[in-house]
């Protein structure tokens, strides 16, 4: 039980780093102000900022549906990560630890919505939130990509959670696009303070679960693979 409320606690945190990483953060930032600025209440940019978050949950939700489920119903494929997981474990927290202590660069292209999207999202009014919630969560950036692929799907793939656990990460993903809905719909002059807030929060976050992900995948190396008892 212990070891489970902390798998489902470090999707959770996976996915507020997620959200606070400059990329995405920018991104959440840019979809709320997007769609808020075209509604008449402060009520509605709320609302916009659940749809987006929505968005996200049911996009994670889906990719973590089909990507775990199809690993684990191939039988070849599920005898190997059985076999393997516990022993991959270790050296892909080490690398994603690497990336976000930015010791290893990752090259991805952030694809923004095009004019097009963008012409459908502002005639959909508040459900385009939702429309943007999807596509910005498929615009993975390099410590998205990591934290999402490297470390809540394995996870997710050892606990067999293809479900709650990437739910859990979409709507972490959420909360800080919450905040920014909030300050944008009652005052957006305190938008940039809090900006300034969190990605400060973020930097440092950022570094100590890099580090702890390293510790964390020594460790297992050491006890998984090499078999030492400590």
């Amino acid at each position: 039980m212990a070891d489970f409320i902390l798998v489902i606690a470090s999707a959770f945190w996976l996915g507020i780093l997620t959200s606070i990483s400059p990329c995405p953060l920018a991104t959440n930032i840019a979809a709320v102000s997007f769609v808020g600025r075209r509604m008449g209440n402060a009520g509605k940019v709320l609302f916009a900022g659940l749809l987006y978050t929505a968005g996200r949950t049911l996009t994670y939700l889906v990719l973590g549906v089909l990507l775990v489920e199809s690993l684990l119903s191939a039988p070849v494929l599920s005898h190997l990560l059985q076999k393997y997981m516990n022993l991959l474990l270790g050296p892909v927290l080490i690398l994603v630890g690497m990336v976000l202590l930015e010791m290893l660069k990752l090259n991805f292209k952030n694809n923004t919505a095009n004019e097009k999207i963008q012409g459908i999202v502002e005639k959909s009014g508040v459900l385009g939130a939702l429309l943007l919630g999807i596509l910005f969560a498929l615009s993975f950036c390099p410590v998205s990509a990591a934290l999402f692929f490297g470390s809540l799907l394995p996870m997710a793939v050892e606990n067999n959670s293809g479900i709650l656990l990437p739910v859990l990460y979409g709507v972490a993903t959420g909360i800080p696009v919450m905040v920014f809905a909030f300050f944008i719909a009652f005052g957006a002059n305190r938008l940039a303070a809090a900006y300034d807030k969190v990605t400060s929060f973020e930097k440092w976050a950022r570094r100590i679960t890099g580090v702890l992900f390293i510790l964390i995948g020594i460790y297992y190396c050491l006890t998984r693979i090499f078999g030492l008892d400590f």
